[in-house]
């Protein structure tokens, strides 16, 4: 990510973050490494988890008469959500909608608009807690008491 970020720096923009949505492992499965936040950090601007998006399936949903969709883990979004704000990311993307069954994009793992509040409160509370934490720096010589 930090090539990737540079290059956009070097293009004129000033204005870069970088997004955590996860990584493709195996078939059907995106899984979130937590350390990537942390190491995302080497870009030098805002690092950003797509909470939703990183819990799809790709072609992991048969379809009635044929073919596949994009599946999801919708009921592992708090779970994600609360490890990426937990390791201190500046931003959270989420898809929401008020009827995640017919969302016309994305409904395996769109967050029910009814549960937002209740989900952001626990998130905002959790990132206090968290927010500003630096790394340990880790002091490795022997340790005598």
């Amino acid at each position: 990510m930090v090539n990737s970020a540079e290059k956009v720096r070097l293009a004129g923009n000033q204005n870069v973050m970088v997004c955590e949505r996860g990584t493709m492992f195996g078939y059907n499965d995106l899984i979130v490494d937590p350390r990537n936040f942390e190491w995302m950090r080497e870009a030098n601007c805002p690092v950003v988890a797509d909470i939703t998006h990183s819990l799809q399936q790709p072609a992991g949903k048969k379809l009635e008469g044929g073919g596949v969709a994009s599946g999801g883990l919708r009921e592992l979004i708090p779970c994600i959500a609360r490890t990426a704000v937990a390791v201190g990311v500046d931003g959270i993307f989420m898809e929401v909608h008020n009827d995640p069954l017919s969302a016309p994009v994305d409904g395996p793992t769109q967050w029910p608009l009814r549960h937002l509040e209740e989900l952001l409160e626990e998130l905002v509370a959790l990132g206090r807690v968290s927010k500003g934490k630096q790394q340990f720096k880790i002091d490795l010589t022997p340790f005598c008491d």
